[in-house]
Order: C-alpha cells, then structure tokens, then sequence
C-alpha cells in the first residue's frame, strides 16, 4: 500500500512539475517576443542615430550657439508652415542649394523637401506597412512603387543595410511621436532637351 501511495505521489509531482515547466515556457515565449522588439526599437534609434536622419528629417533651428536640430519635430520634414520661394539660379560651380532648416534642397533634379517619418497616420508613415517600407529602400521609389526618390536622400546607403536593420529602422520609427506635418511635394524638373543631332 505504501508503495502504491508512493507511485501515486511521485505521479503528481512529475506532473506539477510538468505543468509549472510548461506555464514557464509559455510565459518565456509569450515575453520573448517584447524583448526582441525592444532590441529591434534599440537597434533602430542607433542606425538613425548613426546613419544621420536627424539631419535632414529634423529640421535645424537657431540656438544660442548657431543651427541646431528642433527636437520638438523630430524626424517630421520639411515644416509645412515654411514655404519656400522659388529656387535660386544655380550656376558654374554651385549646381545645389538648401534651406536654412535643412529640409528643402535645389538642384538639376528639381527641389526636393524631407518627408515627415513620424507615424502620423495622415502626413507621416503610419499607414507605411514594413514592407513597403523595405522596398522603398531597396528600389529608391515613393512607398516602393511611385516617383523615384530625389537627392539628397542617401537611399542607396540604406539599400546595402540587410533587410533585419531595416525592419529595425521602420520599428523605431513607428515608436516615436506622431507628428502632423502636411510636407510639400517635391517639384520634378523637367528632363534635359536632347542634344541637337549634327549636321554632316
């Protein structure tokens, strides 16, 4: 009798302990995928750190000791309250110009404003799926299929990043403060005439 009671008590130890292993190994899985987002969000903020998308997608305000980035509008563009005037006449060796904020560039290919990467639904990137993302940085197009993307924007850069820094950089930016920015479009010049043909 006390051998049988001994097997049933060994039995409902084994499965307790079978069933706590099992409860800890569900908690381990069901929290392991927070941890891998943060290290991705981590991973993210240092690649635009590094990589300087602050410098142009944040535009540059006067501080006390010269230009310095407007953290209030991290990462949201050009502001739209700032209207440019038509671009200058650019010439011999000056072939670009930009804006005082950093946000608006003139050159042969037209005038160009930095888009608003903040996850605003309307003006921003919230809508961007991350794979649209990802072909945007790997094709140089608007949202992977539309106008090709004009200087200065390095995309080319961010195309040799492998597809995991990628997804760390569109994770952190879908992190950050949503902010309402409408940034003007960008103004396509027209191609170059064809050189006249030779008379012979």
């Amino acid at each position: 009798m006390k051998r049988i009671l001994s097997l049933v008590v060994v039995a409902a130890l084994a499965l307790m302990f079978a069933g706590v292993e099992r409860q800890l190994a569900a908690a381990k899985t069901a929290t392991a995928p927070r941890q891998t987002f943060a290290a991705r969000v981590d991973r993210g903020r240092a690649l635009v750190n590094f990589g300087g998308c602050h410098d142009c997608h944040t535009p540059l305000k006067m501080g006390a000791n010269g230009p310095e980035p407007d953290m209030s509008r991290a990462l949201s563009g050009h502001p739209a309250q700032l209207v440019m005037p038509p671009a200058p006449k650019l010439g011999g060796p000056w072939v670009w110009a930009g804006a005082g904020t950093n946000t608006a560039f003139a050159g042969p290919w037209g005038v160009s404003y930095t888009r608003n990467l903040t996850p605003d639904q309307v003006t921003g990137l919230g809508i961007w799926s991350e794979e649209m993302f990802i072909k945007t940085m790997r094709t140089g197009r608007h949202m992977g299929v539309s106008r090709p993307i004009l200087p200065p924007m390095p995309w080319q850069n961010l195309n040799s990043l492998p597809d995991e820094d990628l997804k760390s950089i569109y994770a952190y930016l879908r992190t950050i403060k949503p902010i309402h920015n409408e940034v003007p479009d960008a103004i396509i010049a027209p191609p170059p005439p064809a050189p006249a043909a030779s008379k012979k």
